[in-house]
């Protein structure tokens, strides 16, 4: 049975064009190419990415914080309550007032202590600006080391300039060793985030990143088996272009550098339309779709890996059309927190406008500055993220 479905996974037909095999694909007179075991090795260094980057926003991105003047968040913790607890666990994070009524009598409360324990447990559970800048300089890190890195593969290849030359004797196309770190280095850093997006800051879009960053997965496996490789690089490349700015525009509105994060917003907007909604499906999924079946006819693989550009193309709208109503708030000076941001963020705003006597204690609850919770929507962009995969589109992924 097992013998028969992987033989069924692997058939020829599915992977590759006609009357090409895998035979065809072996290493001979001096060409090396992918191979799907190759992609074993990215499991652990996923994991070394995750502890990589627990020791980076420890030791670096912590200090750079506190330099910055952004301060661990300080919480006041709800008094334990069984039975408030285990409602905010399984039933509701905001019950309705019929339900906080409900649960005074339950709990021999006051309406108000119950509102205020309601508010105070989500103020626990909200991550704070020192948790997202973190968050924010680790990806940072990555991606300009990562972009400036393709730049450094592919500056020199005629595919860069010219995307015909991709399919030049294509699947015998020999595999570079710069190819192959570019390759297996982003596809342990998407699995790293996917085994982290559980604990990482979660906003409006979680469903929308989870699909890209298991499409990006899955597009690049694929794309590393049929020895896709070259147009691999480039989609990589355009991605890592806009994310860059993107999370750099967030450290610096975490640090309330205003203007600064104005500038990275605005050439993070220009770089994200032109790479992502003109470059992409204009170039290279013209290229994806309209070049190969000059050279053989179209097969399933020609068409799956089609659709998944197309499914990434699809996120980069809707990613787009956030970061246009961004920028129509921007404009007309509407603009006080992401629109990606959590709903918890929303109702910060109602949690601010308690009564003068609980006003004193949110003052030392508050943001990741430890000063009052509105000081967080001072920031350019209050809690400035657009889309991190946006990217995280990164080849795209």
């Amino acid at each position: 049975m097992f013998n028969t479905l992987y033989e069924w996974f692997w058939w020829d037909r599915i992977w590759l064009p006609v009357n090409l095999t895998w035979a065809d694909l072996v290493d001979r007179e001096g060409r090396v190419y992918a191979k799907a075991s190759h992609l074993y090795v990215t499991v652990p260094y996923a994991l070394v990415f995750l502890l990589i980057r627990y020791l980076f926003e420890r030791w670096i991105a912590t200090p750079l914080a506190v330099s910055a003047g952004i301060r661990q968040q300080v919480q006041l913790k709800p008094e334990d309550n069984p039975i408030l607890e285990l409602y905010y666990t399984t039933r509701c994070r905001n019950p309705a007032q019929a339900d906080i009524d409900g649960l005074s009598k339950k709990s021999s409360l006051s309406v108000r202590q119950v509102e205020r324990w309601f508010r105070r447990r989500r103020s626990q559970d909200r991550p704070g600006v020192l948790k997202k800048f973190r968050e924010a300089s680790w990806r940072f890190v990555f991606y300009l080391a990562a972009f400036i890195g393709g730049i450094a593969a592919l500056y020199d290849k005629e595919w860069f300039y010219d995307t015909r030359e991709v399919w030049t004797g294509f699947p015998k196309q020999s595999m570079l060793e710069s190819q192959y770190w570019y390759y297996i280095l982003e596809m342990s850093f998407y699995g790293s985030l996917l085994f982290s997006i559980t604990f990482d800051v979660k906003r409006k879009d979680f469903k929308e990143q989870i699909v890209h960053h298991l499409a990006t997965l899955v597009l690049l496996s694929f794309s590393w088996c049929v020895n896709y490789i070259r147009i691999g690089t480039l989609v990589m490349l355009v991605h890592d272009a806009s994310d860059v700015l993107l999370e750099s525009a967030k450290l610096f509105n975490y640090a309330k550098w205003e203007k600064t994060c104005k500038a990275l917003f605005v050439l993070f907007a220009i770089v994200f339309m032109v790479t992502r909604l003109i470059i992409f499906p204009f170039w290279l999924i013209h290229c994806t779709w309209v070049y190969p079946i000059q050279h053989y006819p179209a097969f399933f693989g020609y068409y799956f890996f089609n659709v998944m550009l197309v499914v990434l193309l699809c996120l980069h709208m809707f990613w787009a059309y956030l970061i246009l109503c961004m920028i129509r708030k921007f404009i007309f000076g509407t603009l006080t927190r992401d629109e990606r941001s959590d709903n918890e963020e929303e109702e910060e705003e109602e949690e601010n406008s308690t009564t003068e006597d609980e006003g004193a204690e949110q003052h030392k609850v508050s943001n990741g500055l430890a000063v009052d919770e509105k000081e967080d929507k001072n920031g350019c962009f209050g809690c400035l993220s657009p889309p991190e995969n946006i990217c995280r589109s990164k080849t795209v992924y």
